[in-house]
């Protein structure tokens, strides 16, 4: 089934990641490095995540997931090697309206995570709705071997040309198509450099 594509400001939005493993502590890096207030549920967790508690960065309870831990959740990820439990969080998150990926069976949630690859503030989501992730990170690196981080450098040229157009205050057509021609402009400096041996 298609998606909708999109990335969400999750800047002091409550996460929850029920499991404390490899992939949760997986799930909780990309939310913490989006800027969620993160909590974590688990019987046992990894060190990393037990490290990263002991720091402040996230909360953590030790124990077995509750209904109750999905309050004020935004965002929840049932990241347990218990399909049974998994189950249990994406059915109680769904029926409270919260977005909820579930890592082992993707389609008993609502959305999933991308392979993601960053260059600045280039951000490239490569996604196979849950299907095969797998195969989403095989051409995230593809990509990675043609995307370097000359294209973040460009992308901040890009938009300070935009800011400096809108403070000018000129008709948002002209400002699009200037912006677009400066940044077909820096992509084509890009691909040249690349091609030159």
């Amino acid at each position: 089934m298609p998606q909708l594509p999109l990335n969400i400001e999750m800047h002091g939005r409550h996460a929850l990641v029920v499991g404390g493993g490899q992939v949760a502590c997986r799930k909780v890096k990309a939310l913490l490095a989006a800027g969620a207030s993160v909590r974590v549920v688990a019987p046992e967790m990894s060190t990393e995540i037990t490290q990263l508690a002991s720091a402040g960065d996230l909360a953590a309870r030790g124990g077995r997931y509750r209904a109750g831990d999905l309050d004020g959740v935004f965002l929840a990820v049932a990241a347990t090697d218990d399909p049974a439990v998994n189950r249990r969080v994406a059915s109680e998150a769904r029926r409270r309206g919260i977005l909820v990926a579930v890592t082992d069976a993707p389609e008993l949630g609502n959305c999933t995570f991308p392979a993601v690859l960053r260059r600045g503030g280039l951000e490239i989501g490569v996604a196979t709705g849950g299907r095969c992730p797998a195969f989403a990170q095989l051409v995230r690196d593809l990509l990675a071997g043609m995307i370097g981080e000359e294209y973040g450098a460009a992308l901040e040229r890009a938009a300070f040309a935009r800011e400096k157009l809108l403070t000018e205050g000129n008709d948002s057509t002209y400002n699009n198509q200037l912006v677009r021609s400066i940044a077909q402009r820096l992509i084509a400096e890009l691909s040249e450099k690349k091609e030159t041996p």
